[in-house]
């Protein structure tokens, strides 16, 4: 299966440098290749039990640079940051959303402007950094013999990446909000649903397992404690789910890429509040 994805991806990266606009195939190409990513290091952790927690952060920082890339191709989708502030200029965003505002309904909605537009980038872009950062303390810790998931640094650690994915994710929620009626034509609600799947299989369903293993719930194997073996299993269901994934995105991604067609006032997303309607 996590052979297969990685040829099914080369053979979609292939389409995308031939077909794709320019401003798009990079940003395409890193999104697409997160499924066979991940599924090629959970072979990589299948066979190599005592390498899970490399892999595990290795598909983390992946997906981490993902959540940045989705958020930045979704603005290229609607032609680029100077399209979007054309297009949305009248309009405000709802910041009230997942996952970190979701019961904040007094939060007032934004004006979208540049500035506006660069903190949510940004929101996204200090994730896929310190994300990638803090993976590499984690490993030169773990090389001196300071790292271990029960020890104190590496909860500190851990929660605080834990808060960074929060804020991450924010403000692809917010443009997905802001876009989903207005990208409707290409896909874009089924699209966000594969990346916010993936979120939840790599991060939840991996959390979850590894610590039913770390407690003892998963029964042991010999030669396998419970904690490999727990291991053992989360790297098999993702490596299927990621296969499954995999051949979804293809369906979506792979097509002909036109431009979108002018704004219709009438039409634009019904979310949006018009500021000519604010006091």
């Amino acid at each position: 299966m996590a052979t297969v994805s990685l040829l099914v991806f080369l053979e979609e990266c292939i389409y995308i440098y031939k077909k794709v606009p320019a401003n798009k195939k990079s940003l395409i190409v890193w999104v697409n290749g997160a499924a066979p990513a991940i599924g090629t290091m959970s072979c990589l952790g299948m066979w190599f039990p005592r390498s899970t927690m490399f892999t595990d952060m290795f598909s983390g920082c992946y997906f981490a640079i993902v959540v940045f890339k989705f958020l930045i191709l979704m603005v290229e989708e609607v032609g680029g940051d100077e399209a979007f502030l054309k297009r949305a200029g009248k309009y405000k965003l709802k910041i009230s959303t997942g996952p970190c505002c979701c019961c904040c309904c007094c939060l007032p909605d934004v004006a979208i402007t540049r500035r506006s537009l660069f903190l949510l980038k940004l929101g996204s872009f200090q994730f896929a950094v310190l994300k990638t950062a803090f993976t590499i303390f984690s490993i030169v810790l773990y090389t001196n013999g300071n790292y271990d998931i029960k020890k104190v640094n590496a909860i500190w650690i851990n929660s605080f990446v834990g808060v960074l994915t929060i804020t991450g994710l924010w403000p692809v929620g917010i443009t997905f909000i802001h876009l989903k009626n207005t990208l409707r034509t290409i896909k874009i609600i089924p699209k966000y649903a594969m990346y916010q799947l993936l979120l939840i299989l790599t991060q939840l369903q991996t959390a979850i397992i590894n610590i039913l293993g770390s407690n003892g719930t998963i029964a042991c194997s010999p030669p396998f404690p419970s904690s490999i073996r727990g291991y053992m299993m989360s790297q098999q269901l993702l490596i299927m789910e990621m296969f499954i994934i995999t051949m979804v995105t293809r369906l979506l991604y792979r097509r002909q890429y036109d431009p979108l067609p002018e704004e219709q006032d009438a039409n634009e997303n019904t979310r949006m509040t018009d500021l000519t309607q604010s006091p």
